[in-house]
C-alpha cells in the first residue's frame, strides 16, 4: 500500500500535523484499497473514523493519481450512516477539514430530518461525494423516483455505531436498505460497494460482522484497534452512607461534591439515565454553585435541536466547562476538550459505562446481546417505500431480502401473506380499500395513488413514541418538546422544569403548550416515557458476584465496598446479605400487610414478570391476591394474609417449567400485546398519524390500533403482525430468555428465607417504590424520612 498513489498523500497530511496513523488505521486502509469489506473496532476517540474516511480518499488517489485535486462532481462514492443526527455535523465537520487541507473538491452532505428542503434539492440535482445520513432518511431516499442512479458511482458505505443499530428495527431498516443497494449494483453489473461496520463498543464481533455483510455473502474482515487506554474510575461517596436508602433522589445530596471536580476540569460531562432527573441535577448544580452560570449546559432530546446545536459547538471548541446530559451525547461524537466525565447512578450496563467512560479515558471492551426478530412492520413498510418509488418485482425482492440477516429465514407462505396484505389488505381487511395500497401491473407492484405515497414518505422510520407537543413562550420563542400525557395532567399556573428553566403552563393551542417564564423555586420534573430502564444481564451478574465481598468477613480494599460495610452489616443482622449462588428471600410483616421480598438482581423488567408468574403460582396453592413493587434488584408481593412460600415449595414456585404458559396465564399479555400492536401498526402503515401539525392524539392511536387487533384477533388470528406483536411483549417487555435463563440460575442455587422483624436495608427501596403512586414526591420525602427515623431506632 505504501506505493500506491493515495497512501503517501495521507500520510504526508498526517505529518504537517504530527499525527502518526495506528497500525489498525493502516489495515483498514490496505483493506479498502484492496476492495474488501469489513468492520472496524476500536476505543472511542482513537481514529475509527479515520480508519474507514482516509480508506476511502486513498481509494480515490489511486484512481486519480495525477488529477485527484482537480475531479470534481464524481457523484455518490461514500455514503455514511449514522444512528443520530448529533453525530452527523461532527463527522461532516471532521471530513471537511481533511478533503480542504487536501485540496479534494469533493462535497459533504448531509441528509436527516434536520436537512432543509434547498439542500435536499441541492443534493439531488447533483450528489456531494459524501452524504453522511440516517436510516430513516436512506429509506426516504429509496422513496424518490429515480433512486437507483443515485447509488451507481457508490463505492463504500459506512455503518457509523453499528452496536447501537445491531439488533433493532433500525438495524433491520439499515440491512435492507444495504440488501437493496448491493443488488442494484449486481444487476448494473457493476461491482458491489464496500461495507464497512464501524464499533466502539461490542464483544461478539463475529455475530456483528456476519450481520452487516449478509446481503454482500462475503466473510469479510475484522479490524481490532488492540489499544487499551486505562480507565481511571472514581467513586464519590457521601459523608454518611444512609442505612436505609430509598432510590430516587440518585445522589443530589452529593452536587455539592461535584463542584470541586468540575471546577478542576478543562470540561466535564455529566451523565444522567433520565431527561427529567438531568433537569434536577442541572438545577441544583446551579443552585450550590452559582458562579457556573454560563459555564455549563443542559442536553437531551428534548431541548430546542438549535440550543442542542449551540452546545455542541460550545463543548467542541472548549466554550463551556461542564454539560448536564442524557444517552442524546453518548453516541461517538469526540468532543476532544473533555477531560472528565461524571456518571450519576448506574448506567445500566457495563458497555454504556465504558462507552461513557470512554469519552475521557477510552476502553472497547464490553459485552452486547443481540436478539433478532422477523421484523414483519418493517418489512412491509419497505416494500410500499419501493412501491411508491420505481416499483419492485416480487421474486427478485424476496431473494434480496432473504440475502439479510434478520429476515433468512422468511418463508415463501410468510412472503405471499405479506404480498396479499399490501395488495388486497389480508384476510381481514379486504372490504376497505384503504388498506389497498399496491397495484400490481405486469408484475410490478406500485402504489400510484399519491394521497397513500405522501401519507408513506411522511411516516418513513421505526422508532414510535407517544405524542410529542412543542413547547413555545407565549411571547414566542421555542423551548423544547414534551410528551403529550405530561402536559395533559398539568392545570394553567402550574410550573414545571423543560431545558432547565422554570415554565408556568398557561394553555394548549394547536397542538403547542404555551408557557412563560416562573420566578418560582419548585417545580414539577418532566418523566419522559422510557425513564426507567431495566439493569442489563451483564451488570447484574457483576452486581452478584460483589455480594460474595460484600457480605464476606474479611476487610475489602475495594473503598466502595468499604463505604457500604455499615449498610451490609445491618443487612446482615436484620437477615442475611446473599451469596452468588443463593437466592435470598424475606417474609416480614408490617402493619401495611404480608411482605414477600425476593431479591434475584436481574432488572426490573425480569423482577417485573417474576412477581406476576409467582403470584400465580402461589394462587394455584392458596386463592391470594397480591399487589406488586419492583426495582433492579429484587421485587415484593404484598398481601392481607400470610404467604405460602416455605422450604417445601420454594424451588417448585422458582421452576422454569411450563414458564410460557404461565406467563400467558399470569400476565395480561393480550392486553400488553394490544399495547404493542400500536408500534408494529404505525410502522407497517395500517394507521395514519395524522399530518404535520396535526398529529393524532396517542389515545387516539391507541383506539384505532386496537380496533385492527381486535379484527385480527377474531377473523385473522394467523396474522403476522399479531404473531409478531405477541412476540415482542415476550421478548422485550417479558424477557422471556433472561427470566429462564434466571429460574435455571435459581434451581442450581441455594434458597434462603428468612424472617427479619422489620424492614432491611434491601427491601427498604422496594417499598418506597410501592408508595410512590399513592404520594406526591414532596410528600413521599417526608414518609421516607419518617420510616427511616423508625427503622434506625429499631421499631417496625
Amino acid at each position: 500500500m505504501q506505493h500506491s498513489a493515495g497512501y503517501p498523500v495521507i500520510n504526508h497530511w498526517l505529518e504537517t500535523k504530527s499525527f502518526k496513523p495506528f497500525l489498525f488505521q493502516q489495515q483498514s486502509w490496505q483493506y479498502i484499497a484492496a476492495g474488501e469489506s469489513g468492520l472496524v473496532n476500536a476505543p472511542t476517540g482513537c481514529g475509527k473514523t479515520f480508519a474507514v474516511f482516509l480508506g476511502a480518499l486513498i481509494n480515490f488517489i489511486n484512481e486519480h493519481p495525477e488529477d485527484y485535486r482537480s475531479v470534481k462532481k464524481s457523484g455518490l462514492l461514500l455514503l455514511w450512516i449514522t444512528p443520530l443526527r448529533a453525530l452527523a455535523k461532527d463527522i461532516g465537520r471532521a471530513m471537511e477539514e481533511v478533503i480542504t487541507e487536501l485540496g479534494l473538491q469533493w462535497k459533504v452532505g448531509i441528509r436527516n430530518g434536520d436537512t432543509d428542503t434547498a439542500e435536499r434539492a441541492r443534493q439531488k440535482k447533483q450528489m456531494p461525494e459524501v452524504l453522511i445520513i440516517t436510516p430513516e432518511s436512506l429509506h426516504l431516499l429509496l422513496a424518490q423516483k429515480g433512486y437507483p442512479e443515485i447509488f451507481q458511482s457508490l463505492q463504500l458505505i459506512a455503518v457509523d455505531e453499528w452496536h447501537e443499530l445491531l439488533g433493532s428495527k433500525r438495524g433491520v431498516q439499515v440491512e435492507l436498505a444495504l440488501s437493496r443497494i448491493v443488488h442494484l449494483q449486481t444487476a448494473a453489473d457493476c461491482p458491489s460497494p464496500m461495507i464497512w461496520g464501524i464499533s466502539a463498543t461490542i464483544g461478539n464481533l463475529d455475530d456483528a460482522k456476519e450481520v452487516i455483510l449478509s446481503a454482500l455473502n462475503k466473510a469479510g474482515v475484522i479490524v481490532k484497534a488492540g489499544i487499551r487506554n486505562a480507565i481511571e474510575v472514581e467513586s464519590v461517596f457521601p459523608d454518611e452512607i444512609e442505612k436505609y436508602p430509598w432510590a430516587g433522589h440518585l445522589g443530589i445530596k452529593l452536587a455539592h461534591k461535584l463542584i470541586p471536580i468540575i471546577q478542576q476540569s478543562r470540561t466535564t460531562l455529566i451523565f444522567i439515565n433520565t431527561r427529567g432527573m438531568s433537569e434536577t441535577w442541572y438545577q441544583t448544580l446551579l443552585t450550590v454553585c452559582p458562579e457556573l452560570a454560563g459555564s455549563i449546559a443542559l442536553h437531551h432530546s428534548s431541548i430546542d435541536r438549535e440550543l442542542r446545536t449551540w452546545i455542541e459547538d460550545n463543548l467542541h471548541s472548549g466554550n463551556l466547562k461542564a454539560v448536564v446530559c442524557t444517552a442524546s451525547l453518548d453516541l461517538g461524537v469526540d468532543f476532544r476538550p473533555v477531560e472528565t466525565v461524571i456518571q450519576v447512578g448506574s448506567p445500566k450496563g457495563v458497555a454504556r459505562f465504558l462507552q461513557r467512560a470512554g469519552r475521557s479515558g477510552h476502553s472497547p471492551d464490553a459485552i452486547s446481546r443481540i436478539h433478532f426478530l422477523l421484523c414483519y412492520d418493517v418489512l412491509i413498510q419497505y416494500l410500499n417505500t419501493l412501491a411508491i418509488s420505481e416499483g419492485f418485482y416480487p421474486t427478485a425482492i424476496f431473494n434480496e431480502v432473504r440475502s439479510t440477516y434478520c429476515f433468512r429465514d422468511l418463508q415463501e407462505n410468510e412472503w405471499q401473506q405479506i404480498l396479499h396484505f399490501i395488495t388486497e389488505g389480508g384476510v381481514a381487511m379486504g372490504q376497505y380499500d384503504e388498506f389497498k395500497k399496491v397495484e400490481v401491473e405486469e408484475g410490478i407492484y406500485r402504489i400510484r395513488n399519491r394521497k397513500l405515497a405522501m401519507r408513506h414518505r411522511m411516516h418513513i422510520g421505526t422508532i414510535v413514541s407517544d405524542s410529542m407537543m412543542k413547547v413555545k413562550f407565549v411571547s414566542g420563542g421555542y423551548v423544547g418538546v414534551i410528551e403529550e400525557y405530561f402536559i395533559s395532567r398539568l392545570n394553567p399556573g402550574d410550573v414545571f422544569t423543560l431545558a432547565g428553566r422554570n415554565l408556568e403552563f398557561v394553555l394548549i393551542k394547536d397542538m403547542t403548550a404555551l408557557v412563560r417564564k416562573s420566578d418560582k423555586k419548585k417545580a414539577i420534573v418532566p418523566s419522559w416515557t422510557g425513564g426507567r430502564m431495566p439493569l442489563s444481564a451483564n451488570l447484574g451478574k457483576i452486581l452478584r458476584q460483589t455480594l460474595n465481598e460484600l457480605g464476606g468477613n474479611h476487610q475489602s480494599a475495594e473503598p466502595e465496598i468499604k463505604a457500604l460495610e455499615p449498610l451490609a452489616a445491618l443487612q446482615q443482622q436484620l437477615s442475611i446479605v446473599p451469596k452468588e449462588n443463593e437466592l435470598l428471600i424475606e417474609h416480614i410483616e408490617t402493619e401495611d400487610g404480608f411482605h414477600l421480598f425476593v431479591y434475584p438482581f436481574e432488572g426490573r423488567l425480569v423482577h417485573e414478570a417474576m412477581a406476576a408468574i409467582l403470584a400465580y403460582r402461589i394462587s394455584k396453592i392458596r386463592p391470594i391476591s397480591f399487589s406488586f413493587a419492583m426495582n433492579d434488584y429484587g421485587f415484593e408481593l404484598l398481601s392481607d394474609q400470610q404467604i405460602p412460600v416455605d422450604d417445601t415449595n420454594v424451588y417448585e414456585l422458582f421452576s422454569p417449567d411450563d414458564l410460557l404458559n404461565d406467563i400467558q396465564r399470569s400476565v395480561n399479555n393480550t392486553e400488553m400485546a394490544r399495547r404493542k400492536f400500536r408500534d408494529v401498526a404505525v410502522i407497517g402503515g395500517l394507521i395514519f398519524q395524522g399530518m404535520p401539525g396535526e398529529k393524532k392524539k396517542a389515545r387516539h392511536l391507541q383506539s384505532s390500533a386496537s380496533l385492527l387487533f381486535n379484527v385480527f384477533t377474531e377473523y385473522d388470528p394467523q396474522n403476522l403482525l399479531l404473531r409478531q406483536s405477541y412476540q415482542e411483549v415476550l421478548d422485550q417487555q417479558m424477557e422471556e430468555v433472561r427470566l429462564r435463563d434466571m429460574l435455571e440460575r435459581i434451581q442450581q442455587s441455594e434458597i434462603r428465607i428468612c424472617f427479619p422483624e422489620r424492614l432491611t436495608p434491601f427491601c427498604f427501596p422496594i417499598k418506597v417504590d410501592s408508595m410512590r403512586e399513592d404520594l406526591s414526591s414532596e410528600k413521599l420525602e417526608d414518609r421516607v424520612r419518617r420510616m427511616q427515623q423508625q427503622m434506625n431506632a429499631g421499631k417496625s
